[in-house]
């Protein structure tokens, strides 16, 4: 017994010890408003990525997709590197170059090895600065996309959350698609695109992160050597600032009983990025679970919806979310079930939402707060997860939220907390729902919006 306890106190120190000891993020702003952000460690590989804050809730009805096409583009050439020579020199260093595009935020890092960082932030700048956007390059993207389009619509968990943006945030910007419509992808022009890039791709919009087996001082000066000469504002002075995107409790239904299974997508607004009310929102959707029917562990899981849909054959899977943007986000559940299945299920997922609202246990607060600390220090793990990390939090907090200030929020969760704050967002709200396959069974609106309370003697 002396020995066991030993061990917890051993490891649990190590688990302090090990928050504790993450590098500091340093941050560097440059007289262009260009902020440089790096952790620097052991490794003998770094990435190096830029994140800035544009994507589709910048764009109007019209431009839909330019932020998706100039993702598409950026790897085809600059103006200094035209063709392919631009990715065969990412090539002879050996070295990964990715991209990506959300409603908020577009992203091109590379991961190479330490020594090759100056090269990494020179290519990346080149890509930011010198986009070729070539008429030939343009006209051979936009059949690769329509192409990309019609496959992503076989994708109906994706279809799904597009529809609940669509309905939950609809007429605003939020309710479009990051890839844009097929109508907008065949009319986009060159200059639609390079009106997005002189908007958007400016220094005060900029972050330069790394991480890895570098050091923060040649990191600044390779961006000062690159990205110095990188203006304030587009070529008219125009500052893209973003509307509110209001929530609306309402419904989207897309039948097709030619599909063999039927998705269901259930959210309430939930709160921005900053917003510390996240937290315990993350707390309670650990509680609640997820589940999947190749999992193992049956109907002993700890997850009480995991365990009954299971027991019961109520779905093939299931997961909850919250997804936050700047001032607004979705907080929800999605799940997978056969078509005679969807009341059963939805009765509940509810239930547990409404068990939350009401009776939420300081047992399982605690093991979700595990869970949490858990999925927080996989963050660690790799530099291009690390150098994500910093890159999102400078746009979304301004700042590199610590570990050890991610875990004192966690530990500050209680079961009281977890009652409060579902109550505040999920009790007698009117919901946002989306539904896509063989879902005759699905209750209409009313019925779904009575399940958001209990009525209580």
């Amino acid at each position: 017994a002396a020995l066991l306890t030993l061990t917890r106190k051993r490891g649990a120190a190590t688990y302090a010890q090990t928050l504790q000891n993450i590098p500091e993020t340093h941050v560097t702003t440059l007289d262009n408003g260009l902020r440089v952000a790096s952790e620097e460690s052991n490794q003998p590989t770094c990435t190096v990525g830029v994140w800035i804050e544009a994507g589709s809730r910048y764009e109007d009805t019209k431009t839909n997709g330019a932020g998706f096409f100039v993702e598409h583009l950026a790897f085809k050439g600059t103006k200094k590197r035209p063709g392919s020579a631009f990715e065969k020199e990412v090539e002879s260093l050996g070295a990964h170059l990715n991209g990506y595009t959300s409603r908020e935020q577009t992203a091109f890092y590379i991961k190479a090895l330490s020594k090759d960082m100056p090269k990494a932030v020179e290519l990346l700048s080149d890509l930011v600065q010198n986009l070729a956007l070539e008429d030939s390059q343009i006209e051979k993207e936009r059949g690769v996309i329509l192409k990309e389009l019609k496959e992503m619509d076989s994708s109906l968990a994706d279809v799904t959350f597009d529809y609940l943006h669509a309905t939950a945030y609809q007429g605003t910007a939020l309710a479009h698609t990051v890839e844009g419509t097929t109508e907008n992808i065949k009319h986009l022009t060159r200059s639609d695109l390079a009106s997005y890039v002189d908007t958007h791709f400016k220094a005060p919009r900029m972050v330069l992160a790394a991480a890895g087996g570098i050091s923060h001082r040649e990191l600044v000066d390779a961006a000062k050597q690159h990205f110095a000469g990188m203006p304030f504002t587009s070529k008219d002075n125009t500052v893209p600032t973003l509307t509110r995107c209001r929530f609306t409790g309402s419904e989207i239904r897309a039948r097709d009983d030619a599909l063999p299974l039927a998705h269901i997508a259930l959210a309430v607004e939930g709160p921005g990025w900053a917003d510390p009310d996240n937290v315990v929102l993350n707390v309670a959707n650990a509680i609640i679970g997820r589940y999947d029917r190749t999992f193992g562990g049956g109907k002993n899981q700890s997850s009480r919806v995991a365990a009954l849909a299971m027991e019961h054959n109520l779905c093939h899977s299931f997961e909850p979310f919250n997804t936050s943007y700047s001032d607004t986000g979705l907080f929800g559940f999605h799940f997978v079930s056969d078509p005679l299945a969807i009341d059963e299920m939805m009765f509940l997922a509810q239930g547990e939402w409404m068990r939350l609202c009401t009776s939420a246990t300081e047992s399982e607060v605690t093991r979700a707060k595990n869970y949490l600390r858990n999925a927080m220090v996989a963050q660690l793990d790799g530099t291009t997860r690390l150098c994500e990390n910093i890159g999102s939090h400078l746009l979304h907090y301004g700042r590199r939220i610590p570990m050890e200030e991610w875990d004192a929020r966690i530990s500050a969760v209680d079961a009281r907390m977890v009652r409060d704050i579902c109550s505040k967002y999920v009790y007698d709200k009117c919901p946002a729902i989306a539904a896509v396959g063989p879902i005759e069974q699905l209750l209409d609106y009313n019925r779904i919006r009575s399940g958001m309370y209990w009525v209580r003697l």
